[in-house]
């Protein structure tokens, strides 16, 4: 394990206040266009036209971003942290201007598409440095403010985006990006200097590259559209990337990295955390509004629990693992998860809003002591020329797990409910539905608490960490 000290080759311990508001700016870009375009959409559509092409606002973005994760968090352990993650602000920065000055849906789509790939940067690539810049005691704080910038944004995300088309237009949800990426950029352009043993000289792996990205697209538009066509081309497409992935001297990721046990329950917890992130964040708001007859805005507060409980455990997850150990703290928050799950299926056509929020709640604390601590470890077990890989790929499991998600849950829905006009469930089937969605929610909690306990012992290891840190005066003020 590297030391629990400050690490070296970052500068001084001040500067990277500024390295981190940087990182925090970048996820915020990131995390308000995943929202912000919903309540933009009918005014889009009316200006541009193009209806049928709505869709692909959203997953054009979603698309690029899951694809490209896993590829740039590997490029980032080969041409180093600093030049990717500007190079993402900066396709982010070209994609926004290109979608605010968009004349028409194709452009616009297009645009969507740049940030999504600026985006699968920002993503895996700060959270890449601040499992450099940070030690092992404060590293939980930081990505709990990381995680924070998400909870705000899916709160703030929407309200901002009606303010604008209301009273300004829909393209200052774009074009308010530009000068955020420049300051974003320009902050970590000026205070983070990289440490040398980050960035070397393997060559890239392109096709490696071309293979793990088109199958990955191919897959998820199977998951997300259907289509066997689809899924045969994934086949084909990943397991040549298998072939190559076995063959070849660099490999863009190397799977054998997924054989170490604690990288790989971490993956298939991140997987699991997807799913029931997707569920939840899809269907809860469904069922207070059809079921209960809640509002847009009140069914919006009762998912917004499950953000909030997330970084506020996020940020604390440091003081149970220096304690407890890694697999503890993440069994601990699975069980938070289970619990929060099962509890979903008590709900029923009168049961009160602000249970449905209580039990949100509940489920994002889990998710902050469980989601934390797992890719922690699996960074902590990775050398520094590793890291970044494995970032990568922990989010890409996270991201088709949403697509595996949104495949499963929408297809048992369909099979209770049919679609109104409004395109949301309608029909006396839809608690029936929502009972079914909430079932598998929890069976995948089951499956969550499973991986948490496949992760390797590690309470010996937690005390000796905190011994160590209890000795120095420096890391105990850190870790505060």
């Amino acid at each position: 394990m590297p030391s629990t000290t400050a690490r070296s080759g970052v500068g001084l311990r001040s500067e990277r206040g500024p390295i981190l508001l940087s990182l925090m700016l970048s996820t915020a870009l990131v995390a308000l266009d995943a929202t912000i375009i919903a309540t933009a959409a009918s005014t889009i559509v009316r200006e541009l036209g193009s209806f049928q092409r709505l869709p692909w606002l959203f997953s054009s973005f979603l698309l690029a971003q899951a694809v490209s994760t896993p590829v740039f968090g590997r490029l980032a352990d080969i041409v180093g942290r600093k030049r990717l993650m500007l190079v993402g602000i900066g396709l982010f920065f070209v994609g926004s201007a290109v979608a605010g000055a968009a004349p028409s849906m194709g452009v616009l789509i297009a645009g969507r598409a740049l940030q999504g790939l600026g985006a699968g940067a920002v993503m895996p690539v700060s959270m890449t440095i601040t499992s450099d810049i940070y030690t092992l005691e404060e590293r939980a704080r930081a990505q709990g403010y990381l995680a924070s910038v998400w909870g705000l944004s899916s709160v703030v995300g929407p309200t901002l985006g009606g303010v604008f088309t209301q009273f300004v237009s829909w393209r200052w949800i774009f074009w308010v990006n530009l000068p955020l990426a420049v300051v974003a950029a320009a902050m970590l352009a000026l205070r983070y200097r990289e440490p040398r043993q980050v960035s070397h000289r393997d060559p890239v792996d392109y096709l490696g590259a071309v293979l793990l990205s088109g199958g990955s697209t191919l897959l998820l538009l199977g998951l997300l559209e259907g289509g066997w066509v689809r899924y045969a081309g994934a086949a084909v497409l990943l397991a040549g990337f298998v072939v190559r992935a076995r063959t070849a001297r660099h490999p863009i990721i190397d799977l054998a990295i997924l054989r170490r046990r604690v990288i790989g329950a971490s993956t298939t917890g991140a997987l699991l955390i997807g799913v029931i992130v997707v569920g939840l964040s899809t269907y809860v708001p469904i069922y207070a509004q059809e079921v209960l007859g809640f509002g847009a805005l009140l069914a919006g507060f009762a998912l917004a629990a499950l953000t909030l409980g997330w970084p506020l455990s996020a940020a604390q997850a440091g003081r149970f693992y220096l304690r407890l150990g890694f697999r503890l703290t993440a069994v601990i928050g699975s069980s938070l998860v289970l619990v929060g799950a099962a509890s979903m299926l008590l709900l029923g056509p009168t049961t009160p809003l602000a249970l449905v929020a209580v039990f949100c709640f509940v489920i994002g604390a889990g998710m902050g002591l469980t989601a934390v601590p797992t890719l922690i470890a699996a960074q902590e077990s990775a050398r520094p020329t590793e890291r970044g890989a494995v970032t990568g790929t922990n989010m890409f499991a996270r991201s088709l797990g949403m697509a595996v998600g949104v495949a499963v849950l929408g297809a048992i829905v369909n099979a209770h409910t049919t679609l109104g006009a409004d395109g949301a469930p309608h029909g006396p089937g839809i608690m029936t539905a929502m009972r079914w969605v909430f079932g598998v929610l929890a069976a995948v909690a089951v499956l969550l608490v499973a991986a948490a306990a496949a992760m390797p012992k590690d309470r010996d290891e937690a005390v000796a960490r905190r011994a160590a840190a209890a000795a120095d005066p420096e890391v105990v003020e850190a870790a505060a």
